[in-house]
């Protein structure tokens, strides 16, 4: 997720690198054919510019109010998961035996916790298609980690596990029914949550759209130059570009932020959403040893 400052002009400009060097180009021949050759015969009015121009905004205007409409989906999803992941072990502190008690019990209530974390961190590694196992040992049994090896869907495995616990935990009667329901439901959230996700993640934007856009961009910048040669002659250039580029940052910032799962600086901040659980789920096991806040990378966080 960017930050409110420090964000680069040049990250701005450089996701539109190529188009204006397109621009650039075609608007440089475009005069350089008025100059020796005299286009008046090809003259397009501009206020046919102006109108393919309005069509264009209408279309980007919609295009990146639901594109922001799943960025803000993505960030909702992972708000649900940070509330529920705290519920559950809240939960399991407040439903469970007291561990002087009932020493097996807060073992019990540790390991769930580091499987939470676990599960936060792998969602959102799946999502962004960059999963690694190997860095997570610390949070799961050697036993756990052999099993969840063996499923393609990870987090669903480690939410498979939670009910297993849940069951475990009715059975030896440290949860009354009315708690074993409260805790599944709990895990029916997170598994809501994993499910959104998945399908934000799965679900692109309309392609024929996006092309129809995209299509509709370059016929502008085609007639523009145009259009601008007879009212701004040597101006036509960087006239040209300005206008064009407006367009075009719209657009792509529509794209970056109609998938919040790429991996990218305009993500959902998952990586640090689930070091603030963890964070939040260690203190709540009175653990000594919290790890820090992740810092941001320059402009951005993760």
């Amino acid at each position: 997720m960017l930050l409110k400052k420090g964000v680069p002009v040049g990250f701005i400009f450089n996701k539109i690198r190529v188009e204006i060097i397109i621009i650039t180009i075609y608007t440089f021949i475009v005069l350089m054919l008025d100059q020796h050759f005299a286009l008046a015969y090809i003259s397009i009015p501009l206020s046919i510019t102006s109108t393919l121009g309005t069509a264009i905004s209408l279309l980007l205007a919609f295009r990146i109010n639901q594109a922001y409409e799943r960025w803000w989906e993505a960030r909702k999803i992972w708000g649900a998961i940070v509330n529920d992941s705290r519920s559950l072990i809240r939960q399991y502190l407040t439903f469970m035996p007291d561990s002087e008690q009932d020493p097996s019990s807060h073992g019990f209530t540790k390991n769930v916790a580091y499987r939470q974390i676990m599960w936060c961190y792998a969602l959102g590694e799946s999502l962004r298609g960059k999963l690694n196992l190997e860095d997570k040992h610390q949070y799961l049994t050697a036993d756990e980690f052999a099993k969840i090896k063996l499923h393609q869907n990870v987090p669903n495995a480690l939410l498979l596990m939670h009910g297993g616990d849940l069951k475990f935990a009715s059975e030896k009667n440290w949860v009354n029914d009315f708690q074993q329901v409260e805790i599944d439901k709990t895990l029916s959230r997170l598994t809501d949550s994993m499910g959104m996700a998945e399908r934000l993640k799965n679900t692109v934007f309309p392609t024929t759209y996006s092309l129809f856009v995209e299509f509709l961009l370059y016929l502008f910048v085609i007639f523009l130059p145009i259009g601008l040669m007879e009212q701004f002659e040597f101006f036509t250039l960087p006239m040209s570009i300005v206008i064009s580029c407006v367009f075009f940052l719209v657009e792509k910032s529509a794209i970056h932020m109609q998938n919040p799962f790429e991996d990218r600086p305009t993500d959902t901040p998952v990586t640090s959403i689930a070091r603030t659980i963890e964070i939040n789920l260690r203190q709540m096991l009175e653990e000594d040893s919290v790890p820090d806040k992740l810092k941001p990378k320059k402009f951005y966080i993760d």
